[in-house]
């Protein structure tokens, strides 16, 4: 499950910081050209353990929505008005697993950093913290053991995040 769980929660990290910095990022750039800062809120939620990208719903001074593409350590929030990155670290916190029912429960947390807007988003910096809550059923071997390479047979993936933003 080991190997499993890594590539989830880094997908899961990396989701979590683009949504935040999504959410920051949009509420600057409403506010126009002299400038605008604020906290803003973010929320990403998966069915799917194996999708590259993720629906994000960013709320607070702006209200947008758009495309999460995970990277390992960076990701690219793609909204309606432009784009920017979100450099994350490694999320920590406890993980649960049972190895009869095969349920993995993850709890992290951790840092985010955004940079590299373009279009409305020309110029945003922030930072901020995020959560991850990731509850998946690992599938099953052929001799009924639980896998660590198969997709889960289930999966939920809540990630929320919050933290000041400026753009010029």
């Amino acid at each position: 499950m080991l190997k499993l769980n890594k590539r989830l929660l880094g997908a899961a990290g990396a989701l979590v910081a683009a949504a935040s910095l999504a959410v920051t990022g949009v509420t600057a750039a409403s506010a126009g050209s002299t400038g605008s800062s604020g906290t803003e809120f973010l929320q990403v939620m998966s069915t799917s353990a194996t999708s590259a990208t993720q629906p994000v719903i960013v709320r607070g001074v702006f209200t947008d929505y758009g495309i999460d593409h995970s990277g390992d350590t960076v990701d690219t929030l793609v909204l309606q008005k432009g784009s920017f990155k979100v450099a994350h670290s490694p999320g920590t916190g406890p993980q649960h697993f049972n190895p009869k029912t095969c349920l993995n429960r993850v709890n992290q947390h951790g840092t985010y950093r955004i940079f590299h807007g373009t279009g409305k988003y020309r110029g945003i910096h922030g930072h901020g913290t995020y959560h991850v809550s990731l509850l998946f059923i690992a599938a099953r071997t052929a001799a009924g053991k639980c896998s660590e390479t198969k997709p889960p047979v289930a999966f939920q993936l809540i990630i929320t995040a919050s933290g000041p933003v400026r753009l010029p």
